[in-house]
């Protein structure tokens, strides 16, 4: 069922890619905004089309994270007006498993059982230490190496595991203690 998951993600992106912009001095910038816009459009189109999944555990955390995306950060930030990577992981979380997960990036991981990499499940949160080597950072896993994150750039955003810039930063995964 995970390659049929990946056949379907990967039309939605062939689909998607195939609309591009007409602006000859596009960079590769808005490229990322691209993709990031075909994301969203993805995870709003299986939603829409009551795509079942059968691998995937919590639907409503990929529901979410679709609607999430594109939010602008903001310091503390705890709503669709801006959001912080620990307030998008609070209320994704709360919503996607009715349970009440809230604090700093170090304070979700302090509630956490710590996971390797290659322990990591769908809902289950990754930490990474960017300032000053303690945990500043966090996002959901969502499978497949992809996590979902409050970027000071670029706001909500999915990014992979493997990307130099957070594979160099990541520290370790986390699973909720309830």
């Amino acid at each position: 069922m995970k390659r049929y998951l990946f056949f379907f993600f990967t039309f939605c992106f062939s689909f998607c890619s195939s609309v591009q912009a007409t602006d000859p001095g596009e960079s590769a910038y808005s490229n990322i905004d691209r993709e990031q816009q075909q994301l969203k459009w993805c995870f709003i189109y299986s939603n829409m089309l009551g795509y079942n999944i059968s691998y995937i555990n919590n639907p409503r955390l990929y529901k979410l994270t679709g609607e999430w995306l594109g939010t602008p950060y903001k310091y503390s930030g705890f709503n669709k007006n801006g959001v912080d990577c620990s307030g998008l992981v609070s209320c994704v979380m709360s919503n996607s498993y009715s349970k009440e997960v809230n604090g700093t990036a170090k304070d979700l991981f302090h509630k956490s059982r710590p996971l390797s990499r290659n322990e990591l499940k769908e809902g289950d949160l990754v930490f990474f230490k960017i300032k000053k080597n303690r945990i500043s950072h966090v996002g959901i896993y969502l499978g497949e190496n992809k996590f979902v994150h409050a970027s000071l750039k670029k706001g909500v955003i999915i990014s992979d595991l493997y990307d130099p810039y957070y594979e160099k930063y990541f520290f370790k995964g986390g699973r909720i203690i309830y």
